[in-house]
């Protein structure tokens, strides 16, 4: 099967483009390189610029009129920068997802996988969330998933096109053969922030001591991207089985593990894996940050048959490596120890 995959040289993106090529399907990346790695589309049929340019995704589409299905991964993601940069989000994840559905309308395709996200929940007291859960975003980022799960369902609806929201939880690891992994020179999500605080020698900011958890800190659902991945791969052999004649031409699925961690747990793992260990300093909540939440749902196991494989220490053993090859693969975002700092 060839898939297009929009935003694939991204984290996520080109993770699920290696777990497809390994399983003998033909990814074709369309990515505008904001965020993404040209690194990570060697060897792989890639298109550089934005889903919202017509043109572009004409073309692309022209060119490989035997695309089956799309994997729409192309979103700018960082919560704090949402909260500072509201309109930039809005115009790259929603405005530009507009008009690219519109081209997929014109060329015909009919399946259609949405990187959505967790975010778009509103956690109860247990902080557990399945896909009938409230949906309540707390920041400009989540505003924007949650805009275009509902514009995308509105399409299916009168449209032939079919749509799988997979609601993410919080992605952690790498490809297991180290292809590609998390590019961004300064991580935003935890266990990256905390790998650069262990390489820099730095304490690590736990972000709010005061959240309603266990400990005060807040909680995650930690995936591995592998395994977000491969449930990609599970959706797309099982996608039209998912939608039959004279059903709803949406549909929502949680990928998570099912076990919430908390920060200060992340960092009682990550220490048990490294020496010297990582020292904690107590910050400020972020702007837009939440207390989290983690899945209850087996929605993703009854329809795709999937269920995460590798838990929270695979998850970081497997960033530890990413970070110690990263350098080499991606030579601009070299760190400097603290140590070597002038």
């Amino acid at each position: 099967m060839k898939v297009l995959i929009a935003g694939g040289a991204g984290f996520i993106g080109s993770t699920v483009a290696s777990c497809l090529l390994d399983a003998g399907h033909t990814p074709v990346v369309i990515d505008n390189l904001v965020t993404g790695r040209r690194e990570f589309c060697y060897g792989r049929i890639f298109h550089e610029g934005d889903i919202a340019d017509a043109s572009l995704v004409d073309g692309v589409l022209h060119r490989h009129p035997d695309i089956e299905a799309v994997v729409h991964c192309a979103a700018l993601t960082v919560v704090p920068d949402s909260v500072a940069r509201p309109v930039d989000y809005y115009r790259a994840n929603v405005a530009a997802t507009v008009e690219f559905v519109d081209r997929l309308l014109v060329h015909g395709v009919r399946r259609l996988i949405y990187s959505s996200s967790a975010s778009i929940y509103q956690p109860g007291p247990d902080l557990a969330v399945d896909e009938t859960s409230p949906l309540g975003a707390g920041n400009p980022y989540a505003h924007t998933k949650l805009v275009v799960e509902r514009m995308l369902a509105d399409v299916a609806a009168s449209t032939p096109l079919r749509v799988l929201s997979l609601r993410y939880f919080n992605p952690i690891g790498t490809d297991p053969a180290l292809r590609t992994g998390l590019q961004l020179p300064t991580p935003s999500h935890a266990l990256g922030r905390l790998i650069h605080a262990h390489r820099t020698g730095e304490p690590f900011p736990v972000a709010g001591l005061d959240w309603p958890t266990r400990d005060g800190s807040g909680l995650r659902d930690y995936v591995h991207v592998w395994d977000l991945a491969t449930a990609h791969l599970r959706a797309l052999d099982r996608f039209d089985e998912l939608f039959p004649a004279g059903g709803p031409g949406h549909l929502a699925v949680n990928l998570g593990t099912g076990t919430g961690t908390t920060v200060l747990e992340l960092i009682a793992a990550f220490n048990a894996l490294v020496d010297p260990t990582v020292a904690v300093a107590e910050a400020p909540r972020r702007p837009g940050d939440g207390v989290g939440a983690y899945t209850r749902s087996r929605l993703a196991r009854d329809l795709l048959g999937w269920r995460a494989e590798r838990d929270l220490t695979a998850g970081i053993a497997d960033s530890l490596a990413w970070f110690g090859r990263r350098e080499r693969l991606l030579p601009d975002l070299a760190v400097v120890p603290h140590s070597l700092a002038g």
